[in-house]
């Protein structure tokens, strides 16, 4: 039992102070691959399809700012005062679900970006309390822009497609610094369901959307631009 016991809390101390030392990691060095990109390869493969993914890092600097305000307002309109997890949001969606027929979630940036580079896409309670955890740490070492940054080049904006560079370039034949607004409008419309909903080919219901995040676009508190950011 005391041998158990030993193994179990090595176990546990192993998890804590590797998953800290990723985060520390990240908090620096790019994201060039995450658990989703690979997940979809695999799929991609099993089902006789190409398993190659596109996406290129870029730094916060080389990204529109436009597409940070674009994704704040359609993701998390909170995001630069909360610690993480928007309590407001979950009340509100606790409240909307008991009459809504497809639930309707609360995740901030700030869960999405844990999940994304160190979790799986597939919700389970394991997940949720360990998307939590990552969460938390996140925020205390990485800081708002740099969660922005990394959210903003791992993010699904398509399919087969991830980060702000690749859909500028495979959608919009440009780069991310140089999306304009309607376009990052239209690109935060598909995160919803980026595999279904295309910026490249919009719906009338993406359109509608677009319009709907322009709005709330100049309504919703500024974040701040990265001091080196160029004027565009």
């Amino acid at each position: 039992m005391k041998k158990l016991v030993r193994i179990i809390r090595n176990l546990i101390l192993l998890f804590f102070l590797s998953s800290i030392g990723m985060v520390l990691v990240y908090k620096w060095l790019p994201v060039y691959v995450t658990p989703l990109m690979v997940i979809r390869s695999a799929g991609n493969l099993a089902h006789g399809h190409s398993p190659l993914w596109h996406h290129k890092w870029v730094s916060y600097d080389h990204i529109a700012h436009n597409l940070t305000m674009a994704v704040i307002a359609s993701e998390d309109n909170r995001f630069a005062t909360h610690h993480g997890f928007d309590y407001k949001a979950i009340e509100e969606a606790v409240k909307e679900n008991k009459t809504r027929k497809k639930p309707r979630g609360a995740s901030t940036i700030s869960q999405q970006t844990a999940k994304n580079v160190f979790l799986w896409p597939q919700s389970s309670w394991l997940r949720k309390g360990l998307e939590a955890y990552f969460t938390e740490l996140i925020e205390l070492i990485w800081g708002k822009q740099r969660i922005m940054e990394v959210y903003l080049n791992s993010i699904e904006m398509g399919k087969n497609i991830y980060g702000a560079e690749a859909v500028a370039r495979r959608h919009f034949g440009t780069h991310a610094s140089k999306l304009t607004a309607n376009q990052c409008a239209l690109i935060a419309a598909t995160l919803p369901n980026p595999r279904v909903y295309n910026s490249a080919k919009p719906s009338r219901y993406m359109l509608k959307r677009q319009k709907q995040i322009l709005r709330l676009m100049r309504l919703v508190p500024p974040f701040p631009k990265p001091a080196n950011a160029k004027k565009r």
